[in-house]
């Protein structure tokens, strides 16, 4: 199944942030070994070249190693991939309060919306 990439960005940034979310959020463990750049192509529906590019930001990166004969891994250092989380979850909150203020709420209405949402999800 085909990914779905937006082309209001550049596609490999949209890559790396789906491989990024996948290794934060567990999919991809610590250690895991990652699919090749041509399965992830495929799967994309991507040229491998793309995906060959988001591979090597996430190598600078630090999140996925390369490994001589066992391909592309992802990063044992949890610290890293704690801090690249935190990284997005604050990215993606300071994201909603920006729209939300640019709707017209103070940041005392927001909180109220805030507060409201997590009532009304938490189970």
């Amino acid at each position: 199944m085909a990914w779905e990439l937006n082309s209001d960005r550049p596609i490999y940034t949209q890559i790396l942030e789906k491989i990024q979310m996948r290794i934060i959020s567990g999919i991809y463990q610590p250690g895991d070994r990652l699919p090749s750049v041509r399965e992830l192509a495929a799967e994309a529906n991507v040229n491998p070249n793309t995906m060959q590019k988001a591979f090597a930001e996430l190598e600078r990166s630090g999140l996925i190693l390369t490994q001589r004969n066992s391909g592309r891994t992802v990063t044992e250092d949890t610290s890293m991939i704690k801090q690249v989380q935190t990284q997005v979850a604050l990215s993606q909150v300071q994201s909603f309060f920006h729209t939300m203020m640019e709707l017209g709420f103070n940041k005392e209405e927001i909180l109220v919306f805030v507060k409201k949402a997590m009532e009304e999800g938490a189970e």
